[in-house]
């Protein structure tokens, strides 16, 4: 998977060198947070999106994540997007006591501990709305309001975000800052250990809510090219409410680089994040899935890749 990431990568920058043009305000410069930028009224982009998650602290862990995103502008301030999610999974003996855990997407499945577990999967489909409150080329701070509903045959799934965005040096510096409150609930099977008769012993809907901070810069350094750094907070919770007394599961923290390359009808954006040793767990204490700092918790991983790609028309 590595290989296929690094030469998709190759060859779209590739297309993009080749066709050099005047950078559009609408792109999305970063990889994992959002900006205010969108679609002006009446145009449409399609948008490949492929996320490489990669690495625990033992064995072998690769999880794929493919989304195709359509686009369109409904009017100047408000953007509508459909998704299809769909995602592959390779792992073997990748959880800090030796055995073979599937990571979250596929968490309904039961992996056989020293067995390698790979499978691929339709997850489900999205629909994504959102509404610019203020234009950062307008107004001081760009204001804009997201809700992405998702539903699969086992997902059920409400991501909400602010979304703010200052711009600074003629537009060539952006900066931009997200909050998510994310409440998803995964159909899972019944766990064998549960204490019989209870819920986790049977198939049920496992509630959990995911709170996240993000924070990105990207500087223009070229008449087609951006650069710039992003930095997540990621936060779960096991419970639609998050302020219910010992809900809370796993903190985790990413950083790490991004590009950028916008043409008139094409652009690409990469980045790459890697985990910070600050990671808390506080379901399963020492010794569970935190080693030297890095959480191996199902949702997590010790390296990110995601590259977007997109054709406007």
């Amino acid at each position: 998977m590595k290989k296929v990431a690094t030469a998709a990568l190759a060859a779209t920058l590739g297309v993009c060198l080749g066709n050099a043009h005047s950078a559009r305000a609408d792109e999305p410069l970063f990889g994992y947070v959002y900006a205010t930028d969108i679609l002006p009224k009446g145009q449409s982009e399609i948008e490949q999106w492929s996320t490489l998650r990669e690495g625990r602290s033992q064995g072998d862990f690769h999880l794929w994540q493919g989304r195709t995103e359509y686009s369109y502008g409904l009017t100047n301030n408000l953007q509508l997007s459909g998704y299809v999610n769909y995602d592959y999974a390779n792992v073997y003996h990748n959880a800090p006591d030796g055995t073979t855990v599937p990571p979250e997407v596929f968490a309904d499945y039961t992996a056989d501990p020293d067995a390698r577990f790979e499978k691929w999967r339709f997850e489900g489909v999205s629909a994504e709305a959102i509404w610019r409150v203020l234009s950062p080329y307008t107004a001081p701070v760009g204001i804009a309001l997201y809700v992405e509903p998702t539903i699969g045959p086992r997902t059920r799934e409400v991501e909400n975000r602010l979304i703010i965005q200052k711009n600074f040096y003629d537009d060539r510096i952006v900066l931009a800052f997200n909050f998510t409150w994310a409440l998803e609930l995964r159909k899972l099977q019944g766990d064998p250990e549960a204490e019989p008769g209870s819920r986790d012993a049977r198939i049920h809907w496992d509630r959990e809510t995911d709170i996240n901070f993000g924070l990105a810069a990207s500087y223009r350094f070229a008449a087609n090219w951006s650069a710039g750094l992003e930095f997540l907070n990621e936060r779960e919770f096991a419970s639609l409410n998050p302020f219910k007394g010992g809900v809370a599961n796993n903190v985790a923290y990413y950083f790490g680089p991004n590009i950028h390359y916008g043409g008139r009808r094409f652009f690409v954006t990469a980045t790459f994040l890697f985990q910070l040793p600050w990671a808390k767990d506080y379901a399963n204490p020492p010794p569970g899935f935190i080693v030297h700092g890095i959480t191996n918790a199902d949702d997590f991983e010790k390296y990110r890749l995601r590259i977007k790609a997109g054709f406007y028309f």
